[in-house]
Formats: C-alpha cells, structure tokens, sequence
C-alpha cells in the first residue's frame, strides 16, 4: 500500500513534536526556544507586549521585528520596542528566549546580547509553565529558520510564528520536587535565591532563606532564621556574621543564609551517625569564603541527646567534594548546654550537627559492683576504727613504726569515707557540694598512696639496716599529709578539674550513673595519668624493689618462710591489687578485682594482727639466749 508523502511527513512531525513535549516537561524551569531569525537589510527591532496570566506566548519574525507577545508573567506588565544593533551576518540573527517561571523572569538573547524583558521580583508561588507547542505558520522568505527548543530541532523550514501553550503550576513545589531528585539540589535553590532580586526573607517549602545586603561600615550581624515548620520559637537556629565578611573592593555583597527542612537535598554520612533534622547553608554572591579570621557563628537548638552520643559541627563544601562529603575541619564544635550547639567555621559551606553513637566504655553489673564496693567500705571503716584504737594502745619503744600505721590506717579511713558519700552527694544536685566531695575524694587517694610509700619505705629501713636513725615525727605526717595537698591544691588553681564524673552501664545506656570525682575532660585525664598513676607507680616500684633486696640480700629473712611471706603479703596489699587502678575499664575481672581495694581498712587490721602473733610465737622461740639472726625476725613493727 502507497502511502501519501505529506501523511508521512505530518505523522513524523507528531512523532518529533511529541518528543519536544516531553523533553519541554523535564525541564519546566528553564524554557529554552533558539532559532535563526531571517531578516532584511532595514533597521531592526525587538518588540514585546507582555501581561500578567497563563495562556500562550507567541514568538514571531518578519523582516524588521523579532516580537514576543502572551500572557505567561506572574506580575510582569510590560510592552515596548527595543532597537537592535545592525551587525548581523548575511541578514540573518541568532536569538534565544529564556523563560524561568519560578523568577518570573524572561530573557531575549540576540546575537550575543541579552535584553531581559521581565526582572525578577521574588519567587512566585503560582506560574505559568509547561509551554508545550503549538499552532505554527509557515513564511515564504523572511521569518524563524531551524526553531528549537532546548537543543532539540523542531522545524528547519522558515516560520512566521511559534506559539506555546502554559499551564499554571504552584512552582515552589515542583522546584523543590525536582531539587530533591539533583544531586546539587541544595545549590539549586541557593542559585534561584540569589537570582531572586529580593532581600529578607525568602520561603519555599523545602527551605527557607534570609538575604543579606552588606554595605560598607558593615560590622557584623545577628540573625534568626526564619522556619515556619518550627511551632516553638526557642528551637529556631541562630546565625552571627561577622564584620570581616564584607569585602573593601566591593560596594555592596550580598549573602544567603539558608534554612533547610528537606534533608533529601542533603545526604551523607557514615552508617551509625545521623544529621541534624535540618541544615544551615551559607552562601555568597560571586565569592568564595573561607579562612575567615572571625569564624560564622551558627547556634542549633535540639533536643536532648542520649548520653551515648556525641555532637559534632560538620561541613559540606561544595568547592571540594562533588559528592556529599560531610567533614569536621574548619568547624569548632561548641557544646552551649545539652540542648544547644554552636558551629564556629571559618568557612560558608552546608553546616549541621552529626549525633554519632560514641563508643563510650561501659560498665556491666555495675549494681553489683557498687553492692560489694559498699559492703567493703562498711568493713574497711570498722576494721580502720578498731585498728587505729589498737595501735593507740599500744605503747613500745619504737613509736615510729605505730606512728606509720596510724598515718595509714587514717589515710584508708578517709579514703573509704569520701568514696562512700560520693554517689550519694553527687545526686544532691549541688556542684559546689560535689566539687568539694571529689576534691577531698582526689586528697585522700593519694594521700594514702602516699603513706602506701612512706609505709614500704620504712620497712625496708627496717629489715635492711639493723640501727636505724630516728626521724622526727613532722617528716611522716609532711609525707603523708602534705605532699598529697601540693598537686590537690594545683589542680584547683586550674579549674574545671573536680565535678561530676558519670558512669554508663551496658544494660542500660541512657541511665547515667554520678559520682563527684574527677570531670571527663582532656585535662583531667591528663592530670590522672600524670599524678594518680604515677603515684601507684612509685607505690608498685618501691614494693617491688623491698622484696628483691630483701630476697637477695637478707638470707635469714629467706630461711623463715613465714617472715618472707609477711614482707611478700605487705607488697601484694599495696601493689598488686592497687595496680588494677590503671586497667579498671578493660574487663569485669579487673573491675571485681579492683573492689578488693574497698577492702583495705580490713586487709590492713588482718596483716596487723596477724604480725602480732608471729612476733608473739618468735618471742616464745628464743628461750632467753636468741641470735642477733631471730633478734632481727622479732623486731616490731617488721612482724
């Protein structure tokens, strides 16, 4: 069957027009028809008639006017002719016309030169958009040769008229739609702001913008944005630019400071993170921001967090990264109080705030840990009160070695009484109260570790040399007592070292356990390291050297097995179970381990004791004609 040329001809021109229509629908925004416009030799003229509605646009050649006629503007009213230059080539005109219905703006390009018809005036709600083709006209010679629309040819032949059919939108959601679906949807809309025309506030239901215009005598500016999504005003986040952002070779710069809802436009991040519920985008116009010598200062309001995640400001600059790639430099997190944060950058980037899950340590069976910590407590302050009685009973000739132990038997009564009240006071809820608490809770530890040392000490005096030089009592108690206020006092000169200190149990990570001790802070640990443990250590390392020399230089010592394990059990009770002090995060054993230490006042009492009735039996051994050998076993204060 023959089929008609000119049916074929139509049905192609459907098929192409087709095409055009659904290529015109995925770009709405942009409207772009170009073509060469065929003219005579005589001057020239662009002439436009242009009213407010949603019909039709006409663009239309002869051989003097290139005319662009319709109602498609949202609140431009405008007709009038423009007189074109006469450099064109051969009698013919490259033109364009640009129609962005969000802006409300329509641009004529001809031969290089823009004439903008409609200026933008804020971005419109209700437009006209989806020009879709059609009625056309044929000319004979002068006219629109190779029309198109968007790149895509719709007729080569020469044409007097085109005519696009609008459709009114609401254009504020289909931009923030197709924003959505790019992956520079965020600098789409801070593009189409800029462009805007307009300062103040700008909405659109994915975001919603403040435009700044900084003069000169610009000094810096504090700045609510605006969030209509927000129902209380107290969560609506917070901008300060500073003065050094306005450039000296500029008159006027202009800065957008967006508010963005739809995290759609911005995404990334590692798994167990997540962002803000909304980001702040900072933008200039013709000008790149960064390494500001005063920093942008932008507050975030939020709910309170659990206690097992961390805050931290983060940034995507889209200079650097064509992904989204949200990174922490050139921002300082500061945290404000559990519901608010500043970002301080020296940038203009996207900024928000990432929660991530921190990998706290945690403690598990922590009621039970604190049951036995309590019950070893009670014990060590009895048995510290009925020792300390007991040695204040005694009376000898060597008055140094009870002098020794009440220093230490106090010291542990101190210690056990502080670590007693201080979860109980840390729930007070008075700081002043618990800063005290972990002040005196800090001087006790190391001042029985101090009296641990002066301890050791003494006895290796005691069991190495045979005459020892009697001290006077003032050097003990300065050792003791003294030595352990010097750091104590340094660390409160400083500030912010002793508060509360929280404790999170595995089983339940948002229930926070208070004690008043030393604060989670950098230089809190730097001081715990430096002072606590290197105290322990001096502890461990002077237990360990007494019973080397002992051991290698003192065989009579090594023949009595029972006066060996004494000297033996002395270093385990002040070093071993103490060493645990370094490692009381790693694993439960050492974390049941370590409330052997709760014990102490009673280990003490046990050893005393237990000496004592050694000494008894080595004074009933001698049978009134000793050695020099079991006269030095029998010394007091040694067994």
């Amino acid at each position: 069957m023959k089929q008609n040329p000119k049916t074929v001809r139509m049905w192609m021109i459907t098929c192409l027009l087709f095409s055009v229509g659904l290529a015109t629908l995925e770009n709405d925004r942009d409207f772009k028809m170009c073509g060469i416009w065929r003219h005579g030799n005589a001057s020239r003229n662009l002439k436009y008639d242009l009213k407010t509605g949603c019909e039709k646009i006409e663009i239309l050649a002869n051989e003097s006017t290139l005319s662009i006629r319709g109602r498609i503007t949202a609140k431009c009213t405008r007709s009038s002719s423009i007189h074109l230059d006469s450099n064109a080539l051969q009698n013919q005109s490259n033109f364009c016309v640009f129609w962005e219905p969000l802006l409300d703006l329509l641009i004529v390009e001809v031969n290089g030169k823009n004439h903008t018809l409609c200026e933008p005036k804020g971005l419109q709600g209700s437009c006209c958009t989806d020009l879709s083709l059609g009625d056309q006209k044929d000319a004979s010679v002068y006219g629109i040769m190779n029309g198109s629309i968007c790149g895509d040819i719709i007729r080569n032949d020469v044409m007097e008229i085109y005519t696009f059919q609008g459709g009114s939108i609401n254009c504020k959601e289909k931009f923030c739609d197709e924003a959505s679906q790019k992956p520079r949807g965020a600098n789409m809309i801070e593009e189409v702001v800029m462009k805007s025309g307009t300062t103040g506030h700008v909405d659109l239901p994915c975001a919603q913008s403040t435009v700044i215009e900084m003069e000169e005598g610009f000094t810096g500016l504090n700045l609510t944005l605006p969030a209509q999504w927000i129902v209380a005003p107290n969560t609506i986040p917070s901008v300060y630019l500073p003065s050094s952002l306005k450039s000296i070779s500029r008159i006027k710069s202009k800065v957008v400071c967006t508010y963005y809802k739809d995290l759609r436009l911005l995404q990334g991040g590692p798994s167990d993170s997540s962002l803000l519920d909304y980001v702040v985008g900072l933008s200039m116009e013709n000008e790149i921001i960064q390494n500001l010598p005063e920093p942008v200062r932008i507050r975030f309001h939020h709910s309170a967090l659990p206690s097992n995640y961390s805050k931290q400001c983060v940034s995507w600059d889209t200079r650097k990264d064509s992904e989204v790639t949200w990174r922490s430099e050139g921002c300082e997190t500061v945290i404000i109080s559990v519901t608010e944060t500043e970002c301080r950058c020296n940038h203009f980037a996207y900024v928000t705030v990432l929660m991530q899950v921190e990998q706290k340590a945690t403690v598990r069976h922590l009621e039970a840990l604190m049951f036995i910590t309590a019950v070893g407590c009670t014990l060590s302050l009895v048995s510290c009160l009925v020792l300390f009685y007991w040695l204040c009973k005694r009376r000898g000739k060597k008055d140094q070695s009870l002098l020794v132990h009440r220093g230490l038997v106090v010291a542990t009564f101190i210690l056990c009484l502080c670590f007693s009240l201080t979860s109980t006071l840390a729930n007070i809820g008075n700081e002043t109260v618990c800063k005290i608490t972990g002040t005196l809770l800090h001087y006790s530890l190391l001042s029985t570790l101090c009296w641990m040392t002066v301890e050791m000490c003494h006895t290796f005096l005691l069991v190495c040399c045979v005459f020892t030089s009697r001290l006077p009592p003032w050097v003990f108690y300065l050792a003791g007592f003294g030595i352990p206020a010097v750091p104590v006092c340094r660390l409160l000169s400083i500030g912010d070292i002793y508060g509360y200190r929280n404790i999170m149990t595995s089983e339940d990570a948002t229930s926070l356990y208070f004690i008043c001790w030393m604060v989670d802070s950098d230089r809190s640990r730097l001081s715990h390291f430096l002072i606590n443990i290197g105290l322990l250590a001096v502890v461990l390392s002077s237990g360990a050297v007494m019973l080397f020399f002992v051991a290698r230089n003192r065989p009579e010592w090594r023949k009595n097995r029972m006066a060996f394990l004494s000297i033996w059990g002395l270093t385990c009770l002040f070093g071993t179970t103490w060493g645990l002090f370094n490692f009381v995060l790693l694993t439960e054993v050492t974390l049941f381990l370590f409330c052997i230490n709760a014990c102490q006042g009673c280990f003490l009492m046990l050893r005393y004791y237990t000496l004592e009735w050694m000494k008894k039996r080595c004074e009933l051994s001698l049978d009134g004609g000793s050695t020099g050998s079991v006269m030095l076993q029998c010394r007091d204060g040694v067994l």
